[in-house]
């Protein structure tokens, strides 16, 4: 492959001194990265941008040549690059097209990722910043119709005693329906992406006395439930994030290591 050093562009008299825009766009050798390296990065700003948009040709070699002071090899080589970046895609004749940008990775946390009980803490504590405010505005914003599934999940936990095994998914979907009902659907959206792995990877952790087979445990969290679920009926947002984040902080005391 050619090297990004190899052959800068000629220059001639009129290039000897630009001056103000078309100085900035020339590409210098003192980048320590390579002029390839360079003109990628200034064209894929370009892309990211919208300057240049999705079935826009790129300028043509020698408009890109002439712009940035480089040569020839060194524009093929960026283009080259763009296309493997999956950003652009060159047709034999016709030139270079910006392709669509992909969608946006989701944020997703797998249990494989939640090792250690540091990390079991550490997600309770990323939980209790995004789920107090996600409470409050439930509290501002929920529908009669959201605080009926707020209050049916309730009602399910308050049951999981009885059937030990649905207590992961019948906690989960309070907590959903309280994002939900925030009217905010990134809450929601993170929530998901977290799934009952967020309630169940802390249970298992849990010492024995905490289980929802333990009549008090089960009386205690179904209580701090409760508050948050009376809050956001009352419209109460600051009563609603404090509830929640006493829940969520008594959810991580229990986790303390003795």
């Amino acid at each position: 492959m050619p090297s990004d050093q190899g052959d800068a562009a000629p220059s001639d008299q009129s290039d000897a001194a630009p001056s103000g825009r078309k100085a900035a766009r020339r590409i210098g050798r003192d980048g320590g990265r390579g002029l390839a390296h360079e003109l990628v990065e200034r064209l894929r700003a370009r892309i990211l941008a919208g300057e240049i948009r999705p079935g826009d040709k790129l300028p043509t070699e020698s408009s890109l040549i002439k712009e940035f002071g480089v040569s020839r090899t060194v524009v093929r080589e960026a283009v080259s690059r763009l296309q493997a970046a999956g950003l652009v895609e060159t047709f034999q004749g016709r030139g270079s097209f910006v392709l669509a940008l992909p969608p946006p990775t989701a944020f997703s946390v797998e249990a494989a990722q939640v090792r250690t009980h540091r990390d079991v803490l550490d997600m309770i504590d990323f939980r209790i910043g995004v789920e107090t405010e996600a409470a409050g505005l439930a509290a501002e914003r929920r529908t009669d119709l959201q605080l009926k599934a707020i209050e049916r999940a309730l009602i399910d936990l308050g049951r999981s005693g009885e059937q030990p095994g649905h207590a992961v998914e019948a906690d989960f979907a309070f907590h959903m329906k309280v994002a939900l009902a925030s009217g905010n659907r990134f809450y929601s959206d993170l929530l998901a992406s977290l799934g009952p792995m967020m309630i169940m990877l802390p249970r298992t952790r849990l010492e024995h006395v905490y289980t929802v087979s333990d009549a008090t445990h089960l009386t205690r969290v179904t209580l701090e439930h409760e508050n948050v679920y009376r809050a956001v009926a009352d419209r109460d947002a600051a009563a609603a994030r404090a509830a929640m984040r006493l829940h969520l902080s008594n959810s991580r005391a229990r986790l303390q290591a003795p």
